[in-house]
């Protein structure tokens, strides 16, 4: 998992490579433990002081804004693995439907050729 997560930083504007479903999945993982260690920290914060509520909500919102780009590149890449095009991401625009549709791709096996 720490590999796959340092993988989704280190290729942060590599919109042109591929990644597997395991590298995919295990910085999803990673991803959302992070966003539950800030939540827990904003909210134990709050109970202390103040300022240390701003502060973790401060580091929530730039992490927030920070991984905005990883993830677009990721899943850009994980859509390219499986031998689609990038415009695939856009299926999330459509609501309800897209976003079943995108988890069911996200599952799929990669391409040897793709």
């Amino acid at each position: 998992m720490v590999y796959s997560y340092k993988i989704f930083w280190t290729k942060a504007f590599d919109f042109k490579g591929r990644s597997t479903r395991s590298e995919y999945w295990w910085a999803y993982l990673a991803n959302i433990i992070v966003y539950i260690l800030l939540i827990i920290f904003v909210g134990i914060s709050s109970a202390i002081n103040e300022t240390l509520l701003s502060l973790f909500s401060l580091i929530y919102v730039l992490y927030s804004f920070g991984q905005f780009i990883p993830s677009i590149s990721i899943c850009i890449r994980r859509v390219r693995d499986m031998g689609k095009g990038w415009q695939w991401i856009f299926i999330n625009l459509i609501p309800i439907v897209g976003a079943i549709w995108y988890i069911v791709l996200l599952c799929q096996p990669s391409l040897p050729n793709a």
